[in-house]
Order: structure tokens, then C-alpha cells, then sequence
């Protein structure tokens, strides 16, 4: 019983630890600073990416 919970809690780390780089990517391509949404997303997750996907694209900074 406890290795099946460890293996559950294995599989939400790496689905955090992966949706923490998506958001840093989605938001590179939004010319925000994807490291700052990186670490956003440890704390708010899915609704990081949420914010990421309603926020329009910046200008590019020159």
C-alpha cells in the first residue's frame, strides 16, 4: 500500500515539474521571462497557465 502511494506521488511531481516548463515555454512565446513563469507555475500550477494563456504577447524588446 505505501509503494502504490509513492508511485502516485511520483507521477503529480513529474506532471507539476512538466507543467511548469510548458508554462515557461508558452510564456517565452509570449516575450515574457519564462524563468519567472517558472517559478510562478511552482506555486499556482494549472492556473499560472491559465493567466499565461489569457495574457496577450508583449512587443519585442530590442
Amino acid at each position: 500500500m505505501v509503494t502504490e502511494y509513492v508511485v502516485i506521488g511520483n507521477q503529480f511531481y513529474v506532471g507539476w515539474g512538466t507543467l511548469m516548463l510548458i508554462n515557461a515555454v508558452l510564456a517565452q512565446s509570449k516575450n515574457r521571462s519564462g524563468l519567472a513563469w517558472f517559478f510562478i507555475s511552482l506555486l499556482l500550477g494549472p492556473i499560472a497557465t491559465l493567466i499565461i494563456a489569457l495574457l496577450g504577447k508583449l512587443p519585442e524588446r530590442r
